[in-house]
Formats: C-alpha cells, sequence, structure tokens
C-alpha cells in the first residue's frame, strides 16, 4: 500500500525470469513466489542468479554470484578493484559480502506503479550481469590468486582485442 492506494499487480515479476530461464534451457529454483535461482554457465565460471521480488520498493533485485572466494588478506585489495570497476558500470554495481567471501553482481528492475516487466527487460537484466560478470571475473581472480594490485588486475582483464589473425 502506497499513499493509501493499493495496487493490484496483473502477475508475479518472478514468472517473467521463470519464462526466460525455462525458454533458455537453464536450470532454475523457485524457493517460493518471490524468488527464483537460476543457473548460469559463463565462458570463465558458473554463476547462480537469484531474483527476489521486493513488494516494499516495487523492485525485482538481482544478484549473481559466481565461484570465488575472497580470503581475508586479499579483501582490501579486492574493495580497491571493485571501486574501480563499479566506476566504469553504467548500472549495476559489484558487492563483496565478506561474511561469505563472495562477490555479486547486483541491479534492480523498478516497477513503480504497478508496471509489468517485459521479458526484454528481464533479458537485458541477465545479460548486464553475466556480461559483467564475464568482462571482470578475470580481474578478481588476478587479485585473490596471482596477489596482483587492482590496477594490474583490472588492466590485464579489460583487454580489448581488435581484428583478427
Amino acid at each position: 500500500m502506497r499513499l493509501g492506494v493499493e495496487l493490484r499487480r496483473q502477475s508475479n515479476p518472478v514468472d517473467v525470469i521463470e519464462l526466460v530461464a525455462a525458454t533458455r534451457e537453464w536450470s532454475f529454483e523457485r524457493s517460493c513466489d518471490d524468488e527464483i535461482a537460476v543457473s548460469v554457465r559463463g565462458a570463465w565460471t558458473d554463476y547462480s542468479v537469484s531474483f527476489s521480488w521486493m513488494e516494499s520498493v516495487e523492485a525485482l533485485h538481482l544478484g549473481c554470484a559466481f565461484s570465488l572466494k575472497v580470503p581475508a588478506r586479499r579483501e582490501g585489495e579486492v574493495l580497491r578493484l571493485l571501486a574501480k570497476i563499479n566506476e566504469r558500470l553504467v548500472i549495476g554495481h559489484f558487492d563483496l559480502w565478506p561474511s561469505e567471501g563472495a562477490v555479486m553482481f547486483r541491479h534492480a528492475l523498478l516497477l513503480s506503479g504497478g508496471a509489468e516487466p517485459t521479458r526484454e527487460q528481464a533479458e537485458r537484466l541477465l545479460a548486464a550481469a553475466l556480461e559483467n560478470s564475464e568482462r571482470y571475473f578475470q580481474a578478481f581472480q588476478y587479485v585473490v590468486w596471482a596477489d596482483k594490485d587492482a590496477d594490474e588486475a583490472l588492466a590485464a582483464a579489460v583487454f580489448d582485442t581488435v581484428g583478427n589473425a
């Protein structure tokens, strides 16, 4: 209920995510009406993408995690890398969840006033998470496993190849 007006949605926004996952033949689990977890195979690693409908703020929240455990000794450098990456992003952002040592890409689709999500919006939301995670995954690995600093890791991971051989 917002400003004395109760809004009724035509459908649950998570239903659109389930449709996209089923169409792409990704495995998914719907733990309740307002949540879904999708598994996606990437070029560098597998991604666990979770969506939650947050009625109180009318937002479909996305969290995309990959298997990379950040040891406590590298947290500071990973946080510096996160800040540098987040400066480059137009939508979404990366977070470090210190309790789990996990890096996660997060974003939300606002659906204020009873707006319904489209399949195209759901596809774009997923694409943003996967594209950014794929693009920067190696930078996180360089910091965590190769003991590189944030600048070195980012320079190596964002190297764009032009042309072909």
